[in-house]
């Protein structure tokens, strides 16, 4: 018997959507453009989160927010327990009718808590992370979390379909609990070509977005800048991105420092808005090891601007080999190096043609609006 009895219907309550992830970072970066469609629905969207970034940037949200503490990368079972012991409080307190779950830790101890309460809830897997990249106990320990949280889901939406097909397999979840989304999706006004026209005596310049931890890429980027540099020596490679994440394969300080002793390697720091960099930019590159559907490749192809990228779940969707940009073997310097020197010997206006047609494909399956019109779908045919 639940805790917690909905007695109501779904009209007789308030519409109240609870939302719970691993990060205020990941509200705002990932789940703005959802918040703001539910609430022009008429829903009352409650957001749940850990606080690291500035909170007046919340406030941009629009909606509720709560702080909740979790540690991301501790073992510790009495924490995450204190976390679900939260998430119920709040489930209860704002008399959700349903709750909406992201990343690890939400998806499993949020997911366990919505259950024991009998509150729907829908969970979003958007990526597996270093945990699922490796091997060990700790795949095998969170393979059962995530059987016995999902178990009840309403909805497990998948970002790619490698990740929905391995959970299938794994029988952590069933096929008919499924449904794929094109990853968080791309605002395809507020990311759209600026028509800017790079001038032919600037360096050509490829960028790197992303947290800076080792899952990216980002030491084959620099080893590759550094095959690169060999024959093209005017080219300029360019990191964006937080340092010191609370990841397992994080990047030191030290050693990006010492990286940018390279005159042709730039650390720009972190952004809020990525735009400018990516408009200054003449192409984009995620060496990846796995992904969801990474959002900074949506962004930069809507901004029509070609993409090198890796041959993994979540990338391999995004960009079409030879026609929006490029795909490299996942952990080879070598081959992006290749696809590099690929890049810049391609012409400006084939380069132009190639971010032509990936904003085209942006616009065909990855907007925001296919994101947030699933949701609603799933949320209207609860009980």
């Amino acid at each position: 018997m639940p805790l917690y009895s909905r007695t109501n219907s779904l009209d007789q309550l308030d519409q109240t959507i609870l939302i719970v992830v691993n990060s205020a970072w990941n509200l705002v970066n990932f789940r703005a453009g959802l918040i703001k469609g539910l609430k022009e629905k008429g829903f009352r969207v409650v957001a749940v989160a850990p606080v690291d970034i500035d909170r007046t940037t919340l406030a941009d949200l629009g909606c509720e927010f709560h702080e909740v503490k979790l540690l991301l990368q501790s073992l510790n079972p009495w924490g995450d327990l204190l976390f679900m012991v939260n998430v119920l409080w709040l489930i209860k307190r704002t008399r959700a009718k349903a709750c909406l779950f992201y990343t690890a830790k939400p998806n499993v101890y949020g997911s366990l808590g919505a259950r024991l309460l009998g509150v729907p809830y829908i969970n979003n897997i958007s990526g597996l992370g270093s945990v699922f990249i490796g091997e060990g106990w700790l795949v095998k320990l969170m393979t059962f979390l995530y059987r016995v949280a999902l178990k009840g889901s309403s909805c497990v939406f998948f970002q790619n379909p490698d990740d929905r097909d391995l959970f299938i397999q794994q029988q952590i979840v069933r096929r008919e609990q499924t449904q794929l989304l094109p990853g968080s999706g791309v605002n395809l006004e507020q990311f759209k070509p600026s028509g800017l026209v790079r001038s032919s005596d600037q360096a050509f310049t490829f960028v790197l977005i992303a947290r800076l931890i080792k899952d990216k890429g980002v030491v084959e980027f620099i080893e590759a800048a550094q095959k690169v540099h060999q024959t093209h020596p005017d080219v300029e490679f360019q990191l964006l991105g937080f340092l010191g994440v609370q990841n397992p394969t994080a990047i030191s300080k030290e050693k990006v420092e010492e990286w940018t002793q390279l005159p042709y390697i730039h650390y720009l720091g972190a952004a809020d808005d990525v735009r400018p960099f990516i408009e200054r930019s003449d192409c984009v590159v995620l060496p990846s090891y796995r992904e969801g559907t990474p959002k900074v490749l949506l962004e930069a192809a809507a901004m029509g601007k070609p993409i090198i990228a890796t041959r993994v779940p979540g990338c391999k969707e995004v960009v079409e080999d030879d026609v929006t940009g490029y795909l490299c073997e996942v952990k080879s310097p070598h081959d992006l190096a290749q696809k590099m020197v690929q890049m810049i010997e391609l012409s400006a206006a084939q380069r132009a043609r190639m971010g032509q047609l990936g904003r085209l494909k942006m616009e065909q399956q990855f907007s925001e609006q296919i994101v947030i019109d699933r949701y609603l779908v799933v949320l209207q045919a609860l009980p």
